[in-house]
């Protein structure tokens, strides 16, 4: 059954429906199923929440297209059990279903156990689990796979199967004759393959949104076809959702606080990696949150208190960066008059004297800090961190303590300034000082989760209406 006719509802923020999409192994085709589910339910008239599992933020970039609603993350490292519960409660309270894509394959955690996989997840919050299997060159096999992940563990609840990458009605109907009979009534549709649903790859993971944009009507148009072979009224009860025809009201959603500083934030396609419950925090503390291009605007938005440098991929858009030399001047004269300036991986990239890419080629950046910065193939930082301040500074008292993850193949070759913000601790256990702290500005490759700290965003308010020794 596909999309139907558009339908309105009404729900309370208690009986908000939702699913959980994974998979059976990584790479089978989440992201797309979950993108082409969004778009088949929001054809509907459904307000549509997407999460992400884990610290990723590329997938829920492709949520947010879909959704036209940004995405938040669920991780248990960086929020906690109960921060994990607040978040879901929190941004889905205003949706009528919310969507939650998995990371990885459904019963992988850290160190090959449970701990932190999409089926810990499940339990916790109580939801049902739609599998994405990528059947591809396999019919009567599909059966045996689908079996196993079925009975593994009893507590987690599979309600769905989406069968991904099916090449033709026939095959699809040689996989499905191949299911036993309870098997077969958990199918839920078959997503076609079609090239207008792939996403290129890149290094460290999927190509952006934000850099695949050009793409974004036909994959727009891709995932309409196949959401298609969607049985959305079967979703939707594995969902729970009891929608009616009534009048839809808004759901109230607390007031956030008036702004009382603008904190620039670089959006474009060079940085895009931000914690949409980071942004959240910034703004109730009192932040208006102004966006700027740093590969394309020539000047910061004005009368801007703070500025924050997330991550992303500053190397594939070196060139456009060192050529805005009047951009670079202008961070520099804000680092010099004190005005608070957080940044994270990518962004510490920007912050720095210079860039060697992956071809060799050196670029110069903002040199806001002096570092001097190479991509390096051969090296792969990925760990789930806990830092600690190790002085005051605009995240807080010295000893702060704030989780978050690193994801990077750059590494810092050379520096006038040795590493001092943070006492760093790896979810492994290793050990060493990290980030860089200078007058107001404050970089690292780490991407923090305010919430995992209460207060950060408070503090970073604080300084940037606090007294600038250089203004």
């Amino acid at each position: 059954m596909g999309a139907g006719s558009p339908i309105v509802v009404s729900m309370t923020a208690d009986e908000t429906a939702a699913v959980l999409v994974s998979a059976t192994h990584s790479g089978a085709g989440k992201t797309t199923a979950t993108a082409t589910l969004i778009r088949a339910l929001r054809a509907r008239g459904l307000r549509i929440q997407p999460f992400k599992l884990g610290p990723d933020f590329i997938d829920g970039a492709y949520h947010d297209e879909a959704a036209d609603r940004p995405a938040f993350n669920l991780d248990l490292w960086m929020m906690g059990e109960e921060g994990v519960r607040d978040a879901f409660r929190r941004g889905a309270r205003d949706a009528d279903v919310a969507v939650i894509e998995a990371m990885g394959a459904l019963y992988d955690g850290a160190d090959g156990g449970e701990r932190g996989s999409a089926a810990e997840v499940a339990k916790l919050l109580g939801l049902p689990v739609v599998l994405v299997i990528d059947v591809w060159g396999m019919t009567r096999t599909a059966a045996a796979v689908l079996e196993g992940m079925r009975g593994f563990d009893p507590g987690v609840r599979i309600s769905g199967i989406i069968l991904n990458r099916v090449g033709s009605d026939r095959h699809r109907q040689m996989v499905e004759e191949a299911l036993p009979s309870e098997l077969r009534r958990q199918v839920v549709g078959a997503i076609p393959h079609d090239p207008g649903l792939e996403i290129p790859e890149r290094h460290l993971g999927l190509l952006t949104a934000q850099e695949n944009g050009t793409a974004g009507g036909a994959r727009r148009a891709a995932q309409q076809r196949a959401g298609e072979e969607l049985d959305l009224d079967h979703l939707l009860s594995i969902a729970g959702f009891k929608g009616d025809a009534g009048g839809a009201k808004p759901r109230p959603i607390p007031s956030r606080a008036r702004p009382r500083a603008r904190l620039a934030i670089a959006r474009d396609r060079a940085f895009c990696f931000y914690y949409e419950d980071n942004l959240r925090l910034l703004a109730e503390a009192g932040f208006e949150l102004v966006p700027f291009r740093p590969t394309l605007d020539p000047r910061l938005p004005g009368n801007v208190d703070a500025i924050y440098l997330g991550g992303g991929y500053p190397e594939a858009f070196a060139a456009d960066l060192a050529a805005n030399e009047s951009l670079a001047a202008e961070l520099r004269d804000h680092a010099e008059k004190g005005v608070p300036i957080y940044a994270e991986c990518g962004g510490l990239i920007y912050l720095s004297r210079s860039l060697v890419d992956f071809d060799g080629t050196r670029y110069p950046m903002s040199g806001v800090l002096p570092l001097d910065v190479a991509m390096d193939p051969a090296h792969l930082a990925i760990s789930y961190v806990e830092v600690r301040t190790r002085a005051s500074s605009p995240l807080g008292r010295a000893g702060t303590t704030v989780r978050g993850q690193e994801f990077h193949q750059s590494r810092v070759v050379d520096a006038d300034l040795e590493p001092s913000l943070f006492e760093l601790t790896t979810s492994e256990g290793a050990t060493r000082l990290d980030g860089y702290h200078r007058g107001g500005v404050l970089a690292s490759y780490v991407h923090l989760h305010f919430g995992s700290a209460p207060g950060v965003a408070e503090s970073f308010l604080a300084a940037a209406l606090s007294p600038k020794p250089g203004a």
